[in-house]
């Protein structure tokens, strides 16, 4: 079994310096075979201890995942307007599709549901640590919230060029939600459970989760989601590094058929990536598809390799610093790809 490389352990320790109460797991699949290890600040922990991590926006590719089974199943399509699902918006105007919103394209700012204002308090909590908002959940829209966002940001039927969109994920889940007849929150805990057999995998927060510290190691508890907040499609499950393994293999062998749409090259993205359905892939290599996460006092990673058979997970109770779980899970990544023969 591969042993972690020390240029990944240099990045772990990195990562953890200073922070008093961090919970670091690393897993990786290869052969078949998952290992975990744990981190804090002080060296490895006892692997055999099982965390629960708020996940964050790795919680996109869940959503997309049903949203490509309910396209495998033919019970709605990806050229379908958002307006199908949504009941009283006005109907003379254009609204994006769903493979527009699963990529990115549809023309939603990046800081919607928030205003300005709350943007730019969110984005500076983040980054100076010891702000409200990393203590409780700024992401918050009901139905109206959301209708009223819908009609006062027009747009026009093209493809917008790419932009991270916390909206537009939440419209699908919505939209999934309504296909349902169920809502998407017991809908996705249905699919996370009984579809994928994720049993440690669910939306919202328990007793079981792991508290998030910030950078001054105050204790921020964990943000709070329920049924009613319409933005839960976009990062509102908290898993482990067993589950998200778990899941990772499902998508490398494809165990699923309809999983390999989410796979497919659908977008142009950023520099380094282009866009699948909800998943980034490597633009050097589209066989590596992988997502981030975060939320107040969590990071989140996970990456996977669909030639290679591998894949790697980074999950911390702290919001890292300088994108230290990317880069962590990307360097483990890398070295699990050259220890296997061509």
């Amino acid at each position: 079994m591969l042993e972690i490389s020390d240029e990944t352990l240099r990045l772990i320790k990195r990562a953890s310096r200073g922070k008093k109460h961090l919970k670091l797991t690393v897993g990786y699949l290869t052969d078949n075979d998952s290992v975990i290890k744990i981190y804090n600040e002080n060296g490895e922990l006892d692997s055999s201890k099982k965390y629960h991590y708020e996940i964050g926006s790795i919680t996109k590719t869940f959503t997309v995942s049903l949203l490509s089974k309910y396209v495998f199943e033919k019970k709605l399509s990806l050229n379908n307007s958002i307006q199908k699902y949504i009941e009283g918006i006005k109907g003379d105007d254009y609204y994006p599709t769903l493979h527009r919103l699963a990529t990115h394209t549809s023309g939603y700012s990046a800081r919607l549901p928030l205003n300005k204002r709350e943007y730019s308090k969110l984005i500076l909590g983040l980054i100076i640590g010891g702000g409200d908002l990393n203590k409780h959940n700024p992401l918050n829209m009901d139905f109206n919230k959301m209708r009223m966002l819908i009609e006062n940001n027009k747009l026009k039927e093209l493809d917008y060029p790419w932009k991270y969109s916390n909206f537009g994920i939440s419209l699908i889940g919505y939209g999934l939600g309504i296909v349902s007849g169920r809502g998407y929150w017991d809908t996705m805990n249905d699919f996370l459970h009984n579809e994928l057999g994720l049993s440690d995998t669910s939306l919202g927060t328990s007793n079981n989760n792991l508290h998030g510290y910030d950078k001054k190691n105050n204790d921020c508890g964990n943000w709070k989601w329920n049924k009613e907040n319409l933005i839960s499609p976009a990062g509102a499950i908290s898993s482990t590094a067993d589950d998200l393994l778990k899941y990772a293999k499902i998508n490398l062998y494809e165990e699923q058929p309809y999983l390999c749409l989410c796979h497919n090259k659908h977008g142009n993205g950023t520099k380094k990536y282009d866009m699948g359905l909800g998943w980034f892939l490597l633009k050097k290599n589209n066989n590596v598809i992988l997502h981030g996460g975060g939320t107040g006092c969590f990071s989140s990673f996970l990456g996977i390799d669909k030639e290679k058979k591998v894949a790697a997970v980074v999950l911390a109770n702290y919001q890292l610093g300088r994108n230290d779980d990317e880069n962590i899970g990307i360097s483990l990544l890398e070295s699990l790809q050259k220890s296997v023969i061509s």
